[in-house]
């Protein structure tokens, strides 16, 4: 077992371990000893054309995890990494991928496999940058779901590209209907599992399965496993034994006193399930964090008049008169301030998580409703509107992303403020993840939970699990209940937009006839097997 103390951090340590004792070829036991950091991409083993692509991105100081884990994967190793959201765990492997095939450009050299197709997009545009940077002629594919699958097959066959980043699904769908041959897998050397936790679970069980009968040997294929969340499941990778030629899995682990970031601030909402509309319609509208986002409201007659009544107020401030000897008239805020709150309204950039995607898009036509602007991610969107609505938000166009979880794992948009649970996540590590879309690269950030009735128990698991305890946040009752009606009825026109659209039907007719598909075959394996018995008695 190999683990070190981090020099930089008491409280923080960088645990690199072998799923087995070290051979003589592996690096020694460092026991107490401190493991020299690296200060530089240079030291890691970086080729300058990386370094200078890095560069002009910005980024010149490796951070922990990729001080941790590069030198071994440069060196061919398979290795398992795991570290806080935020952390540039993505740089960890496309780097040694880049510097490998800055040597051999040949097609087919990696598959990185993302569990959502957002992270798929972000983790293309990440390849794609540093490679362009480098000036590599780089050919990075996209292969997603929901988009069109034969235009999709014409482009990778032109393209024989070095790097695929790849939803399971759709690169299996490829695999079987005849493509990929020209891709040239069969000489794969690198097998990226990002969000390792999310992809190996028994929904992605059989495409995995599939690719395994595809790819070369694990003998001479590479595999990296990143995540936020060690799960049983995936340090489970870790334990078994090497392929023949290879050294044992290494797992390289950041690991900090919390499991979410220190600069993020916890709360939560305890309210009646019934009525939690009003209190997010308030917190938005009273955040406990500076807002960064101003929004021009479309004022009524009556607000329009309440503005020009401050600014005559102001003025006649100004000149000295009423009696008020030139002094301002407001107790707590500047004329400007008091007009511009008239005139604007102010809201940190937020995700709100739910968990369902009809709540996310009643969520999303309520806030319209009531004047907030926001878009949705969710999975009865097509792709290209929820590609739409992820750049929406992340060019800070609207404040309000409202998400299910495809949304949680992988995204960095850097300038989230804070991250609300509309719905508590069932585990401990999708509450992690959603968290960690705020409170990036030690920025603040605040996460708030509504936690009704039924979440008591849920929320003391988590807070066990994170090692942190949630105070709850005080709201004014009062004046939270002043816009009830106001919020009552945004939510009642919400809900019967979505009836009428008839929101989810489509989908609920696919799943019906996948059912059926399934209990067809199942028919009709019993049938032949009850033929085959028959057949054998006689």
């Amino acid at each position: 077992m190999q683990s070190y103390q981090d020099p930089d951090e008491t409280l923080s340590r960088v645990g690199a371990r072998s799923s087995k004792k070290p051979d003589s070829n592996s690096t020694p036991s460092s026991g107490n000893k401190e493991e020299p950091s690296h200060h530089s991409f240079s030291s890691l083993g970086i080729s300058p054309l990386l370094i200078r692509s890095l560069a002009s991105l910005s980024i010149k100081v490796p951070t922990k995890i990729q001080s941790a884990t590069i030198p071994s994967i440069l060196s061919g190793r398979d290795l398992i990494g795991g570290a806080q959201t935020g952390s540039g765990k993505t740089l960890c492997f496309a780097l040694p991928i880049l510097n490998a095939l800055l040597k051999d450009m040949v097609g087919g050299f990696a598959i990185v496999l993302t569990p959502t197709r957002e992270l798929g997009v972000q983790l293309h545009e990440q390849f794609v940058a540093v490679g362009e940077g480098a000036r590599m002629g780089l050919r990075c594919a996209l292969v997603l779901g929901g988009m069109d699958m034969m235009k999709q097959a014409a482009e990778l066959a032109g393209m024989r590209p070095h790097v695929i980043v790849a939803t399971p699904g759709r690169l299996v769908d490829h695999l079987r209907s005849g493509g990929g041959h020209e891709w040239g897998l069969t000489r794969c050397r690198f097998l990226v599992l990002d969000e390792a936790d999310r992809l190996l679970t028994p929904t992605f069980e059989p495409e995995l399965s599939f690719l395994k009968t595809v790819l070369p040997p694990p003998s001479q294929l590479q595999t990296l496993l990143f995540t936020a969340t060690l799960t049983p499941e995936v340090e489970a990778i870790g334990q078994q034994p090497p392929p023949p030629g290879r050294k044992p899995t290494m797992v390289c682990k950041i690991e900090q006193d919390t499991k979410t970031p220190k600069t993020l601030t916890q709360r939560y909402i305890f309210v009646p399930s019934h009525v939690r509309e009003p209190y997010l319609y308030h917190l938005l509208n009273h955040s406990p964090i500076k807002p960064a986002f101003k929004v021009k409201r479309n004022l009524t007659w009556r607000e329009k008049e309440k503005l020009e009544q401050l600014k005559k107020k102001r003025k006649k401030s100004n000149q000295g008169g009423g009696g008020g000897g030139g002094r301002n008239i407001f107790k707590d805020d500047t004329d400007d301030e008091m007009e511009e709150k008239e005139e604007y309204r102010f809201y940190p950039t937020t995700i709100i998580f739910a968990s369902r995607c009809k709540t996310a898009a009643s969520l999303s036509r309520m806030l319209t409703e009531l004047e907030i602007p926001n878009v949705s991610l969710h999975s009865h969107l097509s792709q290209p509107q929820r590609l739409k609505n992820l750049e929406t938000f992340r060019s800070q166009s609207v404040p309000i992303l409202i998400s299910t979880d495809v949304g949680s794992r992988g995204l960095d948009i850097p300038e989230v403020q804070m991250v609300v649970n509309w719905d508590l996540p069932l585990s401990w590590q999708d509450y992690v993840h959603r968290v960690g879309r705020t409170a990036r690269n030690n920025k603040l950030g605040w996460a708030v939970s509504f936690v009704t009735e039924r979440d008591v128990d849920l929320v003391q698991g988590i807070e066990e699990k994170i090692n942190v305890r949630m105070e709850e946040l005080e709201m004014d009752e009062e004046a939270v209940l002043e816009k009830l009606n106001q919020v009552s009825t945004a939510k009642r026109v919400a809900t019967m937009a979505l009836h009428d659209e008839g929101f989810g039907e489509r989908q609920e007719r696919n799943k019906k006839k996948a059912l059926m598909s399934i209990e067809k075959e199942k028919s009709k394996s019993s049938g032949d097997g009850k033929r085959k018995k028959q057949k054998q008695m006689k």
